[in-house]
C-alpha cells in the first residue's frame, strides 16, 4: 500500500498540471455491440495493468473478438505509472480501453473527464457481485465494468489449529497459544478492525461516498484502535514495527499459527508445503468483520472515437474469460456465474476469500481516497507503539484526512 500512496500522489500532481488540457468527456456510446451494418474495420487499442500472464489471457480473447467482428486489436501490458497514463489519455497515444485497473483510481479519472459511462447493454448489474458493482459506481453512474476482486482473510496453520478463531476474543486466545502476526501498521489490513465495530472512511449511501462524512473517529473506530493496540502492547503478539515480509516469513516457517493476508501469498505457501487453510476474519459482536476490497475494472476512454466497438470488446473478453482469467491471476471473479463455476468452487482457497468478500467493503473510489493512506499508516504506528491511545488516534486521523482533502482543492 505504500506504493499506492506514491501512485496516487503522482495522479493528483498530474491533474494539477494538466487540468487545462482536459476537455469535456464525450457522451458514452448508446450501444455496446459493434455496428453490423458497417464493414469498415476499426482498430481498438487495449492497455492493461494486470499481471503479464493475465494480459496474455486478455489478448487471446481480444484477438478472438477482432476475428469475429472484422476489427483489429492491439493489446499492451501497461507498466507505466498513472501520471504517464493521464498524459497519454489526453494525447493521440491514448488507448480505447483499460482492461484491469484498481477501481480506487476511477474517481480521479472521472473527475478529469477521462471515463465513458458504461452503456446499459454492456453490463447487467444482477450478474455481478453487489460489492463489485458499488466499486465502479460514482454518484449513481457506472464508469467501468468489474472484472476481478481481491480481499484478505485469516490464514491458519492446520497442524497447530484445528478450527479458525471466530471472534476477536478467540483471535487473541489462539494467537497467544500459537502465535499471530500480520502487517498491523498497514491501514489496508487493519481497517477491518475499525469497520468491525462501525468505523468507516467516508460514508457510502449505496450510490456515492461522502468525503465530508468521515467515520475514522467514531466510537466504533476508537474501539477498533484500542483492540489493535492491545494486540501489541497488552498481549505482546507482535512487535509494533512488524513488517509484512517478517509476518509472512514466520507463518511460512511455522513459527506462528495465524496470519492475515490475501490470495497473492497462497502459491508461495503451497510451494513451501505449509499446512494451512483460510477462513473469514473473526467477527465482532456476532457480526462479520468487513475487510477492504479491491476490484480490477475495465473502462473505455471518453476520448475514444470507437466507443461502441471498445465496449463490445470489453463485454466479449469478460464473458469469454469468466472461467479462466481468475485462475491465471489467482483472483476472485466479479461475476456470480464465475464464482458458481465448478472450476472456482474446487479451489478451496479462493472460495474462502470469496466468502470473506461477501462482507468486504470496496475501497473508496473518489479522489479523496489518497488522503487516508499516509495518515492511516502514520497514526497506526503511533498507536501500536503506545505513543497515543485509540481516541487520540481517531481525532488525529480525522484531522489529517481533512487536511489532505483540503490540499486537493
Amino acid at each position: 500500500m505504500n506504493k499506492r500512496l506514491k501512485v496516487m500522489a503522482s495522479v493528483m500532481a498530474a491533474l494539477v498540471v494538466s487540468t487545462a488540457l482536459f476537455g469535456c468527456a464525450k457522451k458514452s456510446a448508446e450501444g455496446g455491440n459493434a455496428p453490423s451494418d458497417k464493414k469498415e474495420s476499426k482498430k481498438i487499442v487495449i492497455w492493461s495493468h494486470l499481471k503479464t500472464e493475465e494480459v496474455k489471457e486478455v489478448e487471446k480473447y481480444a484477438k478472438e473478438w477482432a476475428k469475429k467482428t472484422g476489427n483489429t486489436v492491439e493489446v499492451k501490458e501497461d507498466k507505466s505509472d498513472f501520471q504517464a497514463y493521464l498524459q497519454a489519455a489526453n494525447s493521440s497515444k491514448a488507448p480505447d480501453v483499460m482492461f484491469g485497473l484498481a477501481h480506487d483510481n476511477l474517481g480521479t479519472f472521472q473527475k478529469a473527464n477521462l471515463l465513458a459511462e458504461v452503456p446499459a447493454n454492456v453490463m447487467d448489474d444482477a450478474k455481478f457481485e453487489k460489492n463489485a458493482v458499488n466499486a465502479v459506481t460514482i454518484e449513481g453512474k457506472k464508469y467501468a465494468v468489474p472484472v476481478l476482486m481481491e480481499t484478505y482473510a485469516l490464514f491458519y496453520n492446520t497442524d497447530k489449529i484445528k478450527e479458525a478463531p471466530k471472534t476477536l476474543d478467540d483471535l487473541v486466545k489462539v494467537g497467544k497459544e500459537h502465535g499471530f502476526k500480520y502487517e498491523i501498521n498497514n491501514f489496508y489490513f487493519s481497517y477491518a478492525f475499525l469497520a468491525a465495530n462501525g468505523g468507516y472512511v467516508y460514508k457510502f449511501d449505496g450510490q456515492k461516498f461522502d468525503p465530508a462524512d468521515i467515520g475514522l473517529g467514531n466510537d466504533g473506530a476508537v474501539k477498533g484502535y484500542d483492540y489493535l493496540q492491545s494486540l501489541v502492547q497488552t498481549h505482546k503478539l507482535m512487535p509494533s514495527d512488524i513488517k509484512g515480509d517478517l509476518a509472512k516469513g514466520d507463518f511460512q516457517a511455522q513459527k506462528t499459527g495465524l496470519y492475515i493476508s490475501g490470495p497473492w501469498d497462497v502459491n508461495g505457501l503451497k510451494d513451501a508445503k505449509v499446512p494451512f487453510a483460510i477462513a473469514p476474519l473473526p467477527g465482532a459482536d456476532g457480526k462479520p468483520m468487513p475487510s477492504f476490497m479491491g476490484v480490477q475494472a475495465a473502462f473505455v476512454s471518453s476520448k475514444s472515437k470507437n466507443q461502441a466497438e471498445a465496449w463490445d470488446a470489453v463485454k466479449y473478453i469478460l464473458e469469454k474469460s469468466e472461467n479462466t482469467l481468475f485462475k491465471v491471476g489467482y483472483r476472485i471473479p466479479a461475476t456470480k456465474a464465475g464464482q458458481e463455476s465448478a472450476e472456482f468452487k474446487n479451489d478451496k482457497f479462493l472460495s474462502a476469500f470469496a466468502e470473506q468478500a461477501k462482507y468486504a467493503q470496496p475501497m473508496p473510489n473518489i479522489p479523496a481516497v489518497q488522503a487516508m493512506w499516509t495518515p492511516g499508516e502514520n497514526n497506526l504506528k503511533l498507536l501500536t507503539s503506545g505513543k497515543q491511545n485509540g481516541k487520540q488516534t481517531g481525532e488525529n486521523l480525522v484531522k489529517q484526512v481533512k487536511e489532505g482533502i483540503a490540499q486537493q482543492k
